[in-house]
């Protein structure tokens, strides 16, 4: 039996959680239980549900088998792992370099560091609209630079083969500032003694940086890693912006991008809903054997 002073206690920790509770159950929980079971009709977003009339019609799996029988589906998950492809080695190494550079003591660091900042800042639709200025293939101001140098710059977001690429350098701008503050971060957290004993030894810079740097910020880039595939997965505003339906020839159709437009555009929304949920399990799947695999490279310091 709970004396009367414990159950104060209770009482007060659960009036103190009840705001937050109420605010994750009604934006959260319910909208997520809600589209699981839309995502076995074929609800338009628009009807009311009327179940005595039959209306929506509950389709059970129908609308996850015709996604993953269609060729769409497939195209859309070849594109988004493209972008992983680029994205992931290129943001891992930009990050990494930029905390280096910045994990130094030059004269007013304090100003590099915000100035890296800054494009996270930025939100993605002025960010979106800044590259595809910069890289139009008429005024563009790195297409003016690479003719300045002899080469012919490609029609970058209007060119299937360039367009995602072009998508990939505007997201390594805008994220690589975050992700590099949580390397330094991991970075100043190094113990100096180890790289005290390896200037003893005679170790070159660059065996100090793969035997002690990258070791021991390995779960800084664990962490890195994992985030930044689930935001890979979820690709949206930059393709939105910067390329017209969704690139030429489909070239940068994505996952999220499908949701929006068959929600938003064509009014499927049960269709959608399955869309969302076979994302939500590719995503799920991706952790879980990042988690497995970091037994294997990830090394904490004890």
């Amino acid at each position: 039996m709970l004396t009367q002073r414990n159950r104060r206690k209770w009482l007060t920790i659960i009036l103190f959680l009840l705001p937050s509770s109420i605010g994750l159950l009604v934006f959260s929980v319910i909208p997520i239980v809600y589209s699981l079971v839309i995502s076995f009709t074929d609800w338009n977003g628009l009807n009311p549900w009327n179940l005595a009339a039959g209306t929506p019609d509950f389709l059970g799996f129908g609308n996850f088998r015709e996604i993953l029988a269609g060729e769409e589906f497939w195209r859309v998950l070849k594109n988004t792992m493209y972008y992983i492809v680029l994205y992931i080695p290129l943001i891992l190494v930009a990050s990494v370099l930029a905390a280096v550079l910045l994990n130094h003591t030059y004269k007013a660091i304090g100003l590099y560091r915000v100035v890296f900042f800054i494009p996270v800042l930025t939100s993605w639709v002025a960010a979106a609209l800044i590259w595809k200025w910069l890289l139009s293939d008429d005024y563009g101001p790195v297409n003016a630079i690479l003719g300045f140098v002899g080469i012919d710059g490609p029609a970058w977001l209007q060119d299937r083969t360039w367009a995602m690429p072009g998508i990939v350098f505007a997201s390594i701008w805008k994220d690589m500032g975050f992700f590099a503050l949580i390397m330094l971060g991991g970075l100043q957290g190094i113990n100096p003694t180890y790289y005290e004993a390896a200037n003893i030894d005679g170790a070159s810079f660059w065996s100090r940086f793969t035997r002690i740097t990258l070791p021991l910020l390995s779960p800084m880039l664990f962490f890195v890693l994992v985030i930044c595939i689930i935001n890979s997965f979820q690709l949206f505003p930059q393709v939105m912006i910067m390329t017209q339906d969704a690139g030429p020839y489909g070239s940068t159709q994505v996952m999220v991008e499908r949701i929006y437009k068959y929600a938003f555009k064509y009014y499927k929304m049960g269709y959608a809903s399955s869309f969302s949920w076979i994302l939500f399990v590719i995503i799920f799947v991706f952790t879980i054997v990042q988690m497995k695999l970091q037994r294997k490279w990830v090394h904490y310091d004890s």
